[in-house]
């Protein structure tokens, strides 16, 4: 495997936009199509013991399993958010092997529950490639607060020659994200190599903002793409980012 195509995609708990109906299998059928190596999925349902009541075609396995069964062999999930109904969180789904994963709890109050879902991939050359899924906080304060964990995590877990994607939703109103992570990561964006800025992809139906990001090191950005229109607009109110990487 010389290349490797990767997604992110914030599903919105298998809901589309404003919780008006399930469409997690939808979810399912879409990612099947477009046949990524490894996906970043943010806001998946682990458990959510009342939509299995309520809906007969919930999943009987948790969202990421979901997604991948019979077809990515490889999971973890990292659940932040614990309720009384059960839990939700990130999640990677990956073709090749996932070597070992940890999720680190990053939030800061009890209303908005975050994590670092780390997790090295055993490449085909026999090195690890390092992938972390987030989901940063909606205000600014927090987002600096969790990125300087990421940061730190990043510096002290990871060599500094190993490749490293780091992709999710950064919610980055006001688009600081970039150079922060040049300074800070030696990282680059990778829409913003390849189309000179990032991508738009919330909200799905008519994408303005720019709040979810693919992040590499060690990595050569060759394809990007936003998957827009009718079909993904209405399974979530993100639209999914889609991209092809080969070794630097």
């Amino acid at each position: 495997m010389t290349r490797l195509r990767i997604c992110s995609y914030n599903i919105h708990k298998g809901f589309s936009q404003f919780n008006r109906r399930m469409m997690v299998h939808e979810l399912r059928e879409g990612l099947r199509r477009v046949d990524p190596d490894l996906i970043f999925l943010q806001e998946v349902q682990g458990l959510h013991l009342r939509h299995a009541e309520q809906h007969p075609e919930w999943p009987a396995l948790p969202q990421h399993e979901f997604i991948a069964e019979g077809v990515w062999p490889q999971t973890a999930y990292g659940g932040n958010a614990v309720h009384q109904h059960g839990h939700h969180g990130n999640a990677l789904v990956s073709r090749l092997p996932i070597l070992q994963a940890d999720n680190q709890d990053i939030s800061l109050t009890q209303l908005e529950r975050r994590g670092l879902l780390h997790c090295e991939i055993g490449l085909p050359d026999g090195t690890a490639l390092h992938a972390i899924c987030v989901h940063i906080s909606l205000t600014e304060n927090q987002r600096k607060r969790q990125l300087a964990s990421l940061a730190e995590r990043v510096q002290e877990h990871i060599p500094r020659d190993a490749p490293v994607i780091i992709a999710g939703d950064f919610n980055d109103w006001q688009s600081r994200a970039n150079p922060w992570f040049a300074s800070q990561l030696g990282m680059g964006e990778v829409f913003t190599s390849l189309k000179g800025g990032p991508a738009r992809s919330f909200p799905c139906r008519l994408p303005l903002l720019t709040l979810d990001r693919i992040y590499i090191r060690g990595l050569r950005p060759l394809t990007a793409e936003v998957l827009g229109g009718r079909q993904w607009a209405r399974i979530s109110d993100h639209a999914p980012l889609l991209a092809e990487l080969e070794r630097a």
